[in-house]
């Protein structure tokens, strides 16, 4: 793991007497679950698009997250809860401190790098290709100075080891792929085909849905102008979780494999993700229907090839309904009304 998992974990180490006191431990995790529920919840009053009873799922509903956080001590709950807080300040419009608390989170737990392609995005809209750059070198900075007591010693064991994207998963604790043959989930060619199809999905967002739909939301949120941009159904920070979330989502599809604790990875941003599109009355338990399969796929253990396919086809459905309920709406050009019908309008008033 990268060095910021280190030195929490060296604290959380010596804070519960070189890890003996295991009740201390889950007593700071509880913490740590409540603290992440506060910063979610914050991000979901800004966006208003989520309707309350859908918290209670979040809330109580999930045997799984509440394992990942207080039994397991997993340190994917550290980083989400981080990433959380950089979210909030992305909102804020404290992009340089948001931007330190991405890096931060990225120390953790590479998984955060999910959300990477959509900050780059919303920091080239915000800021351009070159007011980017001073963003970047801030995240790339704190990863140098956490790191270089090990950069210093070993730069490239330290490099390779802790941001290792070529790491073999083994078939046995795999979530999303149990359907398939252990040969094929181990082939190389497996491996690259998914890595395409993530980045073909992103391009296709960032083309399609991030930028047509919000250019106009978000550059007057960012002090940009686009006079030719359509109106944005939701507001601007609806529209910058919108990318965040769906940019981490398409990796999370897109995955060589899911273990149990990366669970944690996306499903806070599930109800986001279900209800950011309009929603009729009769669409709400289909989407509760959802979030019920998502959790029964995620408590089967081991994961079977029924599990595996359900929750293949969840995701599927929850892709195809941000595809089609973000479409850009076309604009209608309404011809001017003619002299004579004011005129008639005015004989009539």
């Amino acid at each position: 793991y990268p060095a910021g998992f280190v030195y929490i974990f060296l604290g959380l180490y010596h804070a519960t007497g070189r890890g003996s006191d295991t009740r201390l431990a889950q007593y700071l995790f509880a913490g740590l679950y409540l603290l992440n529920l506060l910063l979610v919840f914050r991000i979901y009053c800004r966006t208003n698009k989520v309707p309350p009873y859908v918290f209670f799922f979040m809330c109580c509903a999930s045997y799984r997250i509440h394992s990942i956080f207080v039994l397991r001590l997993f340190n994917d709950p550290v980083a989400m809860a981080i990433l959380f807080l950089a979210i909030n300040l992305f909102l804020e419009e404290r992009w340089s401190w948001g931007c330190l608390l991405f890096s931060l989170a990225v120390s953790v737990k590479m998984n955060i790098l999910l959300f990477a392609p959509g900050l780059l995005f919303l920091l080239l809209l915000r800021f351009g290709l070159l007011g980017c750059i001073p963003k970047l070198c801030i995240c790339a900075l704190l990863q140098v100075v956490l790191g270089l007591p090990f950069l210093l010693v070993n730069p490239v064991g330290y490099l390779s080891r802790s941001f290792d994207l070529g790491r073999q998963f083994q078939f046995k604790w795999t979530v999303n792929w149990r359907f398939l043959p252990e040969e094929v989930f181990q082939n190389r060619v497996f491996h690259a085909a998914l890595l395409l199809a993530h980045l073909a999905g992103l391009g296709l967002f960032a083309l399609h849905r991030w930028h047509r739909s919000c250019a106009g939301q978000l550059g007057s949120c960012c002090g940009m102008t686009h006079p030719a941009s359509p109106v944005c159904a939701l507001n601007a920070s609806a529209w910058i979780v919108f990318i965040l979330f769906s940019s981490n989502f398409l990796g999370v599809c897109c995955s060589r494999s899911l273990h149990y604790q990366f669970y944690v990875w996306y499903f806070h941003t599930l109800p986001y993700l279900l209800w950011c599109t309009p929603t009729t009355k009769l669409a709400h338990m289909p989407k509760v229907l959802l979030l019920g399969v998502i959790e029964l796929c995620w408590n089967t253990y081991p994961s079977t090839v029924c599990s595996s396919l359900s929750l293949h086809i969840c995701h599927g459905l929850i892709l195809l309904q941000l595809w089609y309920g973000t479409a850009p709406t076309p604009v209608s050009h309404t011809p001017p009304p003619s002299r004579k019908s004011t005129a008639m309008s005015k004989k009539a008033k």
